[in-house]
């Protein structure tokens, strides 16, 4: 990389492709419309924004296709999440976590140091650590990095093979034509120029077991065990939406009349976290053949009070 770290977080980078642009800079206010073309010009002035050499790029610069440029991101107005992320294990490829809710697990969009990936590296002092699998920023729960990118495609390729069992709960109201326990099956794509999902007609690739723990207090209230068999994204906040029983809290599903600035500015609410956490992950270790099985500490606010929250 042109660019080293800061402050823990990786440098950026944005291929350049074949187009009618002149200049970089025209490229660049039309890939990033919502960033000011003054905030853009500085960057350039500056020298922040470099190719694959390293050499910085002026606003007058002429686009060059098939090129990489590098830059830092920035997020002036990041919203702090104001909360713990506990290491429940450690050793030298794993480092396990309990992350809260409201807190992503890498920078994208608006989020960038109050990511989990972030905090760790510059807490722990592991600059090579990473993600082997992702949880949704509003969901809760066990989320597991490696710290030896030697072993990183190992642990990777037992998520893509299926060879982890995942646990989670949520709470949510189901109707009452619902038994449990049961099995819900659809195919999921992602809505066209969105980030949501949603079901489209064809061949499942998305399946969930969904299990009754207990009612809680009043209101329908029920919390569920959650077992995906698949991963896809969103998957278990779609599957309980079209079932008819969206997961408390869920500001997504079922989707609002699409607003380009609502998915992007959502205002947080730390009270009213989304009823999901993922509690537990076990898989067959490939470097040493040992079991792994890791469980979270949280407990969901709602299983807490009985109530809706």
């Amino acid at each position: 990389m042109p660019l080293p770290e800061r402050d823990g977080i990786p440098p950026s980078r944005v291929y350049l492709p074949e187009g009618p642009w002149e200049r970089l800079l025209d490229f660049l206010s039309e890939r990033f419309p919502r960033m000011p073309q003054a905030l853009l010009h500085s960057r350039l002035e500056a020298g922040d924004i470099v190719d694959d050499h390293g050499v910085a790029q002026r606003p007058d610069t002429p686009y060059r296709a098939g090129r990489w440029l590098w830059y830092h991101r920035e997020v002036p107005d990041e919203v702090p999440v104001p909360f713990e992320l506990p290491v429940l294990y450690r050793d030298e490829r794993l480092v396990v976590v309990d992350k809260p809710h409201f807190m992503a697990t890498t920078p994208s969009g608006r989020y960038l140091r109050h990511t989990a990936l972030v905090r760790l590296r510059n807490e722990l002092g592991l600059s090579t650590l990473s993600p082997i699998h992702r949880l949704d920023r509003e969901t809760a729960g066990i989320l597991v990095f490696c710290a030896d990118p030697a072993c990183r495609g190992r642990y990777q390729a037992l998520f893509q093979a299926r060879e982890v069992i995942k646990e989670y709960e949520a709470v949510a109201v189901p109707p009452a034509s619902l038994e449990f326990p049961l099995v819900y099956r659809s195919r999921m794509e992602e809505m066209p120029g969105r980030f949501l999902m949603h079901e489209v007609a064809g061949p499942a690739n998305s399946e969930t077991r969904i299990e009754l723990l207990r009612w809680l207090g009043t209101g329908g209230l029920a919390h569920l065990r959650l077992s995906p068999l698949t991963g896809r994204k969103h998957q278990l906040r779609v599957h309980l939406n079209a079932l008819g029983m969206p997961i408390l809290n869920d500001g997504f599903y079922p989707p609002e009349p699409y607003d380009e600035h609502n998915e992007e500015r959502i205002e947080e609410d730390f009270q009213r976290p989304l009823q999901l956490l993922a509690r537990a992950i076990e898989f067959r270790d490939p470097v040493d053949g040992r079991t792994r099985r890791f469980e979270s500490q949280r407990v969901l606010s709602c299983v807490e009070s009985g109530v809706p929250g």
